[in-house]
């Protein structure tokens, strides 16, 4: 498993911290998926679970939309992968194009730094989420949170589907 990522500074400031940490856990979660057939994508973990990997990068395209475009910029955009089933990103990826979901990720991922290099860490959201107002700062701190979660998940995927591990 190639592994090209950036590792974050030990010393910056804070918007260059968070930004950085939020691109590690972004290239971890690529990292393992890197190298794998659209069939070992798609494998699931252990049942009741429909984790797999694809639908991590499905449920992580979601999320970058749902915080930065929706939440953070109020950007009129439907929501990815939400059918009646509430976790469409992760059931529904018998069929689902790796090379779709991969490339809407990283279009998501693309826009989200865009719209988050112009807006202040203090910046409130122009949508608000559960009937709360969130800062642009909460936001990154929150995907650093999600993407390190996922990434553990992610490890014991690709570990399962090939014994490939690694930070």
């Amino acid at each position: 498993m190639t592994d090209n990522r950036v590792p974050p500074p030990f010393i910056g400031d804070e918007r260059s911290m968070l930004n950085s940490w939020l691109d590690w856990h972004r290239e971890t979660l690529a990292v393992k998926c890197a190298g794998l057939s659209e069939e070992q994508l798609r494998e699931r973990s252990v049942p009741p679970s429909t984790m797999s990997l694809l639908g991590l990068v499905r449920h992580m395209a979601h999320v970058e939309r749902a915080w930065f475009r929706h939440v953070l910029n109020d950007e009129d955009v439907p929501l990815l992968y939400k059918t009646d089933d509430p976790d469409a990103d992760f059931n529904d990826v018998d069929t689902a194009s790796a090379q779709e979901a991969l490339s809407t990720w990283q279009a998501e991922i693309e826009h989200a730094r865009k719209l988050s290099v112009e807006v202040s860490l203090d910046a409130v959201g122009k949508r608000q989420r559960h009937g709360q107002d969130c800062s642009h700062r909460w936001i990154l701190v929150h995907m650093i949170e999600e993407y390190a979660r996922h990434n553990g998940h992610a490890d014991l995927l690709r570990e399962r589907i090939d014994g490939v591990t690694g930070e």
